[in-house]
Order: C-alpha cells, then sequence, then structure tokens
C-alpha cells in the first residue's frame, strides 16, 4: 500500500514539474514578450488600447521634411534602444545611490541540536540557562529566533562616491549616445527625403519625354503616310519612344524604393504610401568655413564629448582600484529575541550595535592587476580621443569638399539646362523646315533630358550634402533636442 503510495505521489510531482514547465516555457516565449511590451510601449508613448499604432500612423496630408524627422525620433528602433540604455543607466545610478542609506533587514531562525556551545549561547539569549547545567553535556535544544538588524558604512576609501560618479558618467555617455543617434537618423532621413523627391521629380521628367517624343512620332506617321519622311525615321522615334517609356519604369521604380527606404527610416511599414512636400531647402545656419566648422564640431560633436566622458570614467577606474588599499568602517545594529516555544517577551529581547573595520592586507595581488587594468583601459581611451578627433576631422573635410562640389555642379547644371533648351528649340525649327535630320532631332531632345536629370539630381545633392555637413558638424544632434527642423 505504501508502495502504491509512493507511486501516486512521485507521478503527481512529476506532471506538476511538467506543467511548470510548460508554464514557463510559454511565460518566456516570444510572441508572449513582444505582444506584453509593445503594449506597454504602446501606453508610454500615449497611443493605448484603442488607437492606431504606431506603424500604422501614415500621415493624411504632404509630408515635409520637419514632419519626417519628428516621425522618425518618435518611431525609429534605434531611437527606442537608445532610451533604453539610457534607462539602464539611470537604474544604476539609483543603485550606486543606495550605498549611501542604511539597510535593513528581518530574519526568522528555527535550530536545534545537542552542540554544547549553541546550547549555551541560544539558551542565554532566551534568559532560560539552567543553574545546573552540564557545560560538556547540556543535552538537545530547541530555538525561534527574529529579529531585526542594520548596516551602514562610514568609511570605504571613496569606493561608493567613485561607483556613483561612473554611474552618473555613464548616464552622460548613453545620453551621448541617443545625441549620435539622433544626429544621424535626422542626415538619414533627410537624405532619404531627397532621394524620394528627386525620383519624383525623374519621374516627371520621363513621362515630359514620353509625351514629347509620342507627339513628334504621331507627327512623323502623318508625314510618312503623305510620304514626306522615310520610313527609318519613323522607326528611329518608335525606338526613342521605347527608350523614354523604360527610362519612365525605372524612374517609377526608383520612386517606389525611395519611399519604401524612407519609410522604413521612419520606423513605418515598408508597404506605407507616402505623400511628400518639396521643399526648397533646409534651413540650417552652418559655419561656411572649415575652421569655424570643426572648431563647433569639436564642442557639438556627440562622439567627441562621449569620448571625453570615457576618459573622465576610465580615470574613476583607476581611482577605484587604487581604492582597494583602503579599509572599510561599518556601524551595525541588532536587535532579537528567542524561545524555545515562540512565546516571545520583550523582557526577554537583546540587542547587540558596534563598528567593524575589515582591511585586506593581502588578496594575492588581485587589487594591482585591477589597477593595471583600470590603467590600460585609461591609455586606449586617450588613444581613442585622438583617434575620433581626427576621424572628425576627416569626415567635417570630407563634408565640406562635398557641399561645395554639389553647388558647383548645381550651378553647371542649370547652365547645361539653358543650353540643352535653346539647342533643341533651333533644331526642332531646323527639324520642321527639314534641315535637321530625325537623328539630330533626338540627339537634342536626349541631351535635353539628360541635362535635366542631372540638374535635378545636382539639387537635391546639395541639400543632402547640406545634411551631411550638419550631421559631421554635431547640429542635428543639437537640433534635435531643440529647434524644430524646417520650421
Amino acid at each position: 500500500m505504501s508502495r502504491n503510495l509512493l507511486s501516486a505521489s512521485l507521478g503527481a510531482f512529476l506532471l506538476c514539474c511538467f506543467l511548470v514547465g510548460c508554464l514557463n516555457q510559454e511565460k518566456y516565449s516570444y510572441i508572449r514578450i513582444k505582444a506584453e511590451y509593445e503594449g506597454r510601449r504602446a501606453v508610454q508613448k500615449g497611443t493605448g488600447i484603442g488607437s492606431t499604432p504606431a506603424d500604422e500612423r501614415t500621415p493624411s496630408r504632404p509630408l515635409s521634411l520637419a514632419a519626417a524627422i519628428s516621425i522618425a525620433l518618435e518611431n525609429n528602433p534605434d531611437i527606442d534602444m537608445a532610451i533604453a540604455r539610457i534607462h539602464q543607466s539611470e537604474a544604476m545610478v539609483d543603485a550606486s545611490t543606495a550605498s549611501f542609506w542604511p539597510a535593513f533587514s528581518v530574519y526568522g531562525e528555527y535550530l536545534q541540536g545537542d552542540a554544547p556551545s549553541a546550547y549555551l549561547f541560544k539558551t542565554i539569549d532566551q534568559r532560560k540557562l539552567p543553574p545546573d547545567v552540564n557545560f560538556n553535556d547540556p543535552g538537545w535544544f530547541e530555538n525561534y529566533e527574529v529579529g531585526l538588524q542594520g548596516r551602514i558604512n562610514l568609511f570605504n576609501g571613496g569606493r561608493d562616491l567613485l561607483r556613483k560618479r561612473m554611474a552618473e558618467t555613464g548616464l552622460g555617455i548613453h545620453s551621448l549616445d541617443r545625441e549620435s543617434v539622433e544626429n544621424a537618423l535626422i542626415a538619414s532621413v533627410s537624405r532619404g527625403f531627397y532621394n524620394a523627391l528627386a525620383a519624383q521629380a525623374y519621374i516627371t521628367i520621363a513621362r515630359e519625354s514620353v509625351s514629347m517624343v509620342k507627339t513628334e512620332l504621331e507627327i512623323m506617321l502623318v508625314r510618312y503616310k503623305a510620304g514626306g519622311v522615310l520610313k527609318s525615321d519613323v522607326l528611329s522615334l518608335e525606338v526613342r519612344l521605347a527608350q523614354a517609356r523604360e527610362d519612365l519604369v525605372k524612374a517609377e521604380n526608383h520612386f517606389s524604393f525611395s519611399i519604401a527606404s524612407l519609410a522604413n527610416l521612419l520606423g513605418l511599414d515598408a508597404e506605407t504610401s507616402l505623400s511628400l512636400k518639396a521643399e526648397e531647402s533646409l534651413p540650417p545656419a552652418l559655419p561656411e568655413d572649415f575652421q569655424g566648422g570643426l572648431q563647433y564640431a569639436l564642442e557639438h560633436r556627440p562622439e567627441i564629448k562621449k569620448i571625453r566622458l570615457q576618459i573622465s570614467q576610465a580615470a574613476m577606474e583607476l581611482d577605484l582600484g587604487r581604492s582597494q588599499y583602503l579599509p572599510r568602517l561599518d556601524a551595525q545594529a541588532k536587535y532579537y529575541m528567542d524561545d524555545p516555544d515562540l512565546d516571545f517577551e520583550t523582557e526577554r529581547d537583546n540587542w547587540t550595535a558596534g563598528i567593524l573595520l575589515n582591511w585586506d592586507l593581502f588578496t594575492g595581488l588581485s587589487t594591482r592587476a585591477q589597477i593595471s587594468k583600470a590603467r590600460a583601459l585609461l591609455n586606449e581611451r586617450i588613444a581613442a580621443d585622438r583617434k575620433t578627433v581626427k576621424a572628425v576631422q576627416l569626415d567635417l573635410k570630407a563634408a565640406y569638399l562635398n557641399l561645395t562640389e554639389a553647388r558647383e555642379r548645381l550651378s553647371v547644371s542649370k547652365t547645361s539646362v539653358a543650353q540643352a533648351e535653346e539647342s533643341l528649340r533651333l533644331v526642332r525649327t531646323q527639324y520642321e523646315g527639314g534641315s535637321a535630320t530625325v537623328t539630330r532631332y533626338l540627339e537634342a531632345e536626349l541631351a535635353l533630358n539628360t541635362a535635366r536629370m542631372r540638374a535635378t539630381r545636382a539639387f537635391y545633392d546639395r541639400e543632402k550634402a547640406v545634411a551631411d555637413l550638419g550631421r559631421a558638424l554635431g547640429y542635428w544632434a543639437r537640433s534635435a533636442q531643440g529647434s524644430v527642423i524646417g520650421q
């Protein structure tokens, strides 16, 4: 009978373990965790239950650059990751601050045995030590103890203060990480926005080219039927019309991809349909020359401010290692009651209070190793600071050169468009008068189409160069914290 009971108990235990395992597996499933925390994020951002999710909020009006940047700063996953790291650092600061507060705890203990030392101490704390006790063989004892104990650190070589300052510096570093992400994100959104506008303009140019060639082909067919032109002229126009239609298809496909890329930067679904509002240019007042820009970048670029904070943090790490040579001094107190029958009485309570000094005289050279590691880390951070400054200088120089080139190409392309328009006008007149061949006309039309494409590309390349210069300066990190872009 007992064997059957044991088997049943074992089976019930195994079943419980299986059910607990299944529940834990469900608790930590990806789908459940994602649904829970996505819902929590929606509440934190004010979208709540019954409102439209962030990735489904499609702008109903034409999207301006300022609105696109605002949506990206709200929805982009990189921003959410940076914010989460900031919250982790805030928690680390709170945890380091806790070291300056006293710690209190309550405890309970049950103990039994026949060890003479334990018998004597526990019975004395019970205030029930028999007068005729045999110290060598006191017998069996039982004890219940409840109490409250507290501890506060008085001195530990400044380690708690250093850890707090390191945590605060870490919070500053992760805040700069967010600024760095915002700085790069705003530049990326600007590039994506202008890429989409350029692709949209390419569609317009391609459609006008198709319409122009199609009209000329219709005229050519009429003249061919009347015997005024050769079949080869008609075929040449038909080939050019096919090329123009191919260019239109490519432009439409490029625009669709540009919109999908922009939607991805905004944290929206790639299938989101966006209507863009054409804008002339970005409004920031950026330094005009490299020297002025370099001074600005050294003060505002998040990467430089971050590495300098990391150097400060590494110096604190070095001092933290050195502080291990200093003693630790703690004050502690304890209030408790003992009884063999849970009959606690305040007349038999106990308390202790004291100061504990702990000084490690030898730790197997681990402290020296920690100091060496911290010193090497500081040297690494100082070298990284030089590397970062050099990288920012090169990045900024490239941005200024790119902007200068873009401005010059835009100026040249405007002249090229004017010349191509005049050339096509003259060739059309000659062609209609019979003094120019259809081949010359098609060459002039293609030249105009190419010039307009280049002018459009040059215009938006200049706008993208301005956005990239703002990133190289660290301007967009400052703008994301305060001013509104494009307004």
